[in-house]
């Protein structure tokens, strides 16, 4: 597995912003005195003159990508997700969301995998904050290929949009050279018959090793890669429950309001079957190493493939 090639998405997105600024000469992007970790500092460096720290007011950057937006610019704001998402989340309904501006908001930092920052930055409840704000759409990509595509897509959609991006490098599974993006269509990534694992973000990648690993026990797994929250991908979510009957999700983000409730919202409605939610259980984080923490909270290719064996079982 030496040969794997591991990219954080936070990278991906400053480089994306970068890649993209020459097409869209109305492309603007604020950050709040986080260039360095958010790595907005690479479209800072490259195009000085569209870049506006807007320093550690979170909240006062939002509104000021609100006006940017109403003027007819393309405003990425950036922020750690707990900042982003939670200490502006006000402003980003009430100046973004009501009046449906065309806004993109770039996430990074969230999750456990922010590691040694701790609870205070480990933002488990983005998701289900930004899926609450009607007409928000919310992009959790998987890897370094399909931050870059979600980006792009983002650009080319008219509305709010947030994007959640990861500090921790995670394997590239998606090949540029022939990967399709496409705003609420989920990705089936593997076939199978026995369950599915509906997976977003980093647990993709988890998810995949934990189907190939079932797979030499005799267990077939389906697994769907989810890198839009909203809006869902309905359709592609109640085939794999009428064609396979059990389903487990699995997110670095609390089981509740995100992806997990998503799906069994979903599937409540138009196919009931069992979901188990794999999450962070109803707590906060705590500092530590990033890969420990996901391990330690379940999040992992092993943790994963337990709760298949178990439910399987159940069947």
């Amino acid at each position: 597995m030496s040969d794997v090639i591991k990219k954080a998405t936070r990278e991906s997105y400053g480089e994306a912003l970068v890649a993209l600024a020459e097409k869209y000469e109305n492309l603007v992007v604020l950050d709040a005195d986080l260039a360095a970790a958010t790595k907005t500092g690479m479209f800072k460096k490259a195009y000085a003159d569209r870049f506006y720290d807007c320093g550690i007011a979170e909240a006062n950057m939002m509104g000021v990508a609100a006006g940017l937006a109403a003027a007819g610019m393309i405003p990425f704001a950036s922020s750690f997700a707990m900042f982003a998402a939670g200490r502006a989340f006000e402003i980003v309904r009430n100046s973004i969301g009501y009046p449906h501006l065309n806004v993109k908001i770039g996430a990074t930092h969230a999750g456990i995998s922010v590691g040694e920052d701790g609870a205070t930055h480990q933002c488990c409840e983005d998701l289900a904050l930004m899926r609450t704000i009607p007409g928000m759409t919310v992009i959790n990509p998987a890897d370094d290929t399909e931050a870059k595509a979600a980006v792009a897509a983002a650009i080319e959609h008219d509305g709010p949009c947030y994007l959640r991006f990861g500090r921790l490098a995670v394997p590239v599974i998606n090949d540029p050279a022939t990967y399709k993006f496409e705003l609420g269509k989920g990705v089936q990534l593997r076939d199978g018959s026995d369950i599915t694992v509906i997976a977003t973000g980093l647990l993709v990648n988890e998810a995949l090793i934990a189907a190939e690993t079932l797979a030499g026990e005799g267990i077939s797994v389906r697994v769907i890669n989810i890198h839009t929250i909203k809006p869902l991908d309905k359709e592609i979510i109640l085939k794999a429950a009428k064609e396979t009957g059990l389903i487990v999700t699995a997110e670095e983000h609390s089981i509740i309001g995100g992806l997990g409730s998503a799906v069994a919202e979903a599937v409540c409605e138009g196919c009931p079957v069992p979901v188990h939610r794999i999450g962070v259980n109803d707590t906060f984080g705590y500092s530590g190493p990033a890969v420990d923490l996901l391990k330690q909270f379940g999040l992992s290719a092993e943790h994963i493939a337990e709760v298949v064996r178990e439910a399987v079982k159940a069947k």
